[in-house]
């Protein structure tokens, strides 16, 4: 008995002095976000852990590699779920083999010291992406899960910058170094994660990575993706959520949900938040109701449906499955459809067409409006971006006060970068505010898009693919549209039949609340301009459906002059732009000539419908136009030209 009291004693000064030995400070507390937080030096590094308030039962922990207190929303979510953050800083090794030997150490010292779980999850941040694969690589049965944010899984790719991602010299040296490579050797390189991620794959360790698809320093089609195909092929599951118009940073998601999921899914299921269904993510404003529509459906068994807006609306898809719901959910009501959507057109041109393209048709019970996607990629002003929207809105209701309307806001990649960044995006601002004032429901189609995409429920490039979406994303757009209605439809004892009032004041003075077209005859031709009855290009360009064959004033040379005279406070040019679009020269009331080049990124590959504001803050009364083409030129162009389908008034 005295001899086994003589060796625990031993033993337990051979551990207290090869503790001394390994930590060789005295730990310093700190704050984290709240939580208690150890710092002290671990083998000659600095290392830290932070403690839960109360430690899940079985003990689980992250494990940072690098950039410690970088974008933490994961790490306390899951500090407030009862885990563990621990960190050491190895920062000179680049992740090679004498960074494992110290997380090796770390590791044992963690089981020991903490009783931590056997398993850590691994995150690892940029180059941190080399330490927790190279760690884990030799360690599969110590890692319960990996975490990876735009990670570099191949050297050559960054510090290297030997393909498209731009490197770094400085690192690249010190990469070399520390894993004893020339320029040469590296080339052969197999101790990086693109080649040992495998290891884990086959031990069936799950990961996930998050990315910016713009990355251009460590660039996605150099890293993860190459490391996701390998870790697929051996068998691995590795999810993979892409941040649309993002590049390398920020890391992480703002709402770190996703991550979390994942996290514990694989390590403690029983802590999970539960899974909230896909209307959830359905960013839908419930303004007003929208049954003036469906009591005329119902009691009067007839009904005019109009759909305005750019070629999101124009393509098949969303709209066809709305008037087929519509359709179905009425079967005794005889309905006219009316698609007005013409590619490339946002809020302006809609303002101005409204009558021509949906009012003339008769009067209008549903409308729905888009014009987000447009108005953005346009490069058209906040301000007039509002002027637009408000113009259709106010006159439409101006036209039947009983009109039920529906905004929408469809997605693209611009749009998706600014909520990634924690932004919501100008023309959605601008758009709301009008939605707000006219208490109009609102459909943020965009925001759904990229919530459900960083929640893990499909991707961009893979399901939805483009601004145009796939069929999946056209039954997405559907789907939400639908629960609108049958949210907004679901109480049977919905108000009477009643129209809506319009405020005296408008939201900005200058709104195209009264936009229309001016005949073309309107205008005195002087040198250099002629009516064209069935204008068709003869350069074998492209056209818009609507915008061929038919009346329009053509100008091509230097001088050409035309004069207008006109009623309102704004006046703008609705013009085909092609190859050969000019630059124009105005003057309104006599004032000093300006110019206006009606060249658009997009006009050498069509003939393309284009609005041009000229002036939309007149005074109210008479005005006259004098309008020429200029002698200079885009430097793009091939031509001088100037073709008017209409002249644009607000009075």
């Amino acid at each position: 008995m005295k001899n086994n009291n003589i060796q625990i004693l031993k033993t337990f000064i051979i551990f207290f002095i090869s503790t001394l030995a390994t930590v060789n400070s005295i730990a310093q507390e700190s704050d984290y976000h709240g939580f208690k937080c150890l710092d002290f030096k671990f083998e000659g590094h600095d290392a830290k852990i932070v403690f839960p308030e109360k430690a899940e039962i079985n003990r689980h922990w992250i494990w940072r590699a690098r950039f410690w207190g970088h974008e933490p929303q994961t790490e306390i979510a899951l500090l407030q779920k009862g885990f563990h953050v621990v960190y050491v800083d190895g920062a000179e090794y680049c992740g090679n083999q004498e960074a494992v030997v110290l997380w090796n150490h770390f590791y044992d010292y963690l089981i020991s010291k903490y009783q931590l779980n056997s398993k850590a999850v691994l995150e690892g941040f940029s180059r941190g992406g080399l330490y927790i694969y190279n760690w884990g690589s030799e360690n599969v049965g110590k890692v319960a899960c990996i975490y990876a944010d735009a990670p570099v899984c191949d050297i050559r790719s960054w510090p290297g910058g030997k393909w498209k991602g731009v490197g770094s010299p400085d690192d690249w040296k010190a990469h070399l170094l520390a894993y004893h490579l020339t320029e040469e050797s590296v080339k052969e390189f197999k101790g990086m994660p693109i080649y040992n991620a495998r290891k884990l794959a086959e031990a069936h360790v799950p990961a996930i990575h998050v990315c910016g698809a713009k990355d251009e320093v460590v660039p996605m089609e150099e890293n993860t993706d190459v490391l996701v195909k390998t870790y697929r092929q051996a068998g691995g599951q590795i999810e993979v959520i892409v941040k649309e118009g993002i590049g390398h940073h920020p890391h992480s998601l703002k709402d770190p949900a996703p991550i979390v999921r994942f996290i514990l899914a694989n390590t403690a299921p029983e802590l999970a938040d539960p899974i909230l269904p896909y209307e959830s993510k359905m960013a839908i404003k419930f303004r007003g109701n929208i049954n003036n529509c469906r009591i005329k459906f119902e009691q009067e068994k007839v009904g005019r449906v109009a759909f305005l807006g750019g070629s999101i609306t124009y393509n098949p898809g969303w709209r066809d499955k709305v008037c087929d719901y519509i359709s179905q959910r009425f079967p005794d009501t005889r309905f006219e459809f009316i698609g007005a959507g013409i590619p490339s057109t946002g809020s302006t041109p809609g303002a101005f067409r409204l009558d021509q393209d949906v009012l003339s048709k008769g009067k209008i019970d549903l409308l729905f409006e888009e014009a987000a996607v447009n108005d953005a990629t346009n490069f058209i002003k906040p301000e007039i971006q509002l002027r637009g929207m408000e113009g259709i809105i106010h006159h439409a209701l101006q036209s039947n006060p009983k009109m039920d309307l529906v905004m929408l806001y469809f997605v693209d990649q611009d749009k998706m970068a600014d909520y990634n960044t924690g932004k919501t995006p100008e023309v959605i601002q601008q758009h709301e505010k009008v939605a707000e004032f006219y208490n109009i429901p609102s459909i943020n189609l965009a925001k759904e898009v990229n919530d459900r995409i960083l929640n893990g429920e499909f991707t961009w490039r893979e399901d939805f693919k483009d601004l145009h979406p796939s069929p999946f994303g056209q039954e997405l757009y559907f789907k939400t549209i639908r629960h609108l209605f049958e949210t907004a439809w679901g109480d049977a004892k919905a108000p009477d039949h009643s129209p809506k009032i319009l405020s005296d004041k408008l939201l900005d003075p200058f709104s195209y609340i009264n936009g229309h077209f001016e005949p073309l005859k309107q205008a005195k031709l002087k040198t250099g301009w002629k009516l064209i009855q069935n204008w068709e290009p003869n350069d074998n360009i492209s056209t818009r459906e609507g915008f061929v064959n038919m009346p329009i004033l053509e100008a091509t040379q230097p001088d050409a002059q035309l004069k207008l005279k006109f009623t309102g406070t704004a006046i703008g040019l609705f013009v085909n732009s092609g190859p050969d679009a000019g630059i124009v020269e105005y003057s309104i009331d006599g004032q000093p000539f300006k110019t206006t080049d009606l060249f658009t990124p997009w006009s050498q590959l069509l003939h393309l419908p284009w609005l041009v504001m000229l002036d939309d803050q007149l005074s109210t009364g008479k005005h006259t136009l004098i309008l020429r083409i200029a002698s200079i030129k885009n430097g793009k162009s091939n031509g001088t030209a100037c073709r008017i389908h209409h002249f644009a008034v607000n009075n």
